[in-house]
């Protein structure tokens, strides 16, 4: 049971963001999240996005630092990453 953080590199809104996930549960992720102040409008599906200004701060409190290779590959073995294709689907479906 861990909470994961990659690397911040992906460009948006000004900063660049990491992905907070875990590779046990949706709920742990969520706990961790509430604990550390993120925001749940930071939340998409399988990650929270979180801004670089927050990295240094969540890895502290306990999340581990991956690659973003590492990252989705954990995930993916999880049983819990949500797949590009699936992302389209949902959001044509309107969920």
């Amino acid at each position: 049971m861990t909470v994961l953080i990659d690397t911040p590199l992906w460009p948006k809104h000004g900063t660049v963001w990491s992905h907070l996930v875990s590779d046990h549960s949706v709920e742990e992720l969520h706990e961790f999240a509430e604990r550390n102040g993120v925001p749940p409008r930071g939340f998409d599906l399988d990650h929270y996005d979180v801004p670089v200004e927050r990295y240094d701060d969540l890895v502290a409190a306990g999340a581990e630092p991956v690659s973003p290779r590492e990252l989705v590959r954990r995930l993916a073995a999880s049983g819990l990453r949500v797949t590009p294709r699936e992302r389209r689907a949902r959001a044509a479906q309107g969920d």
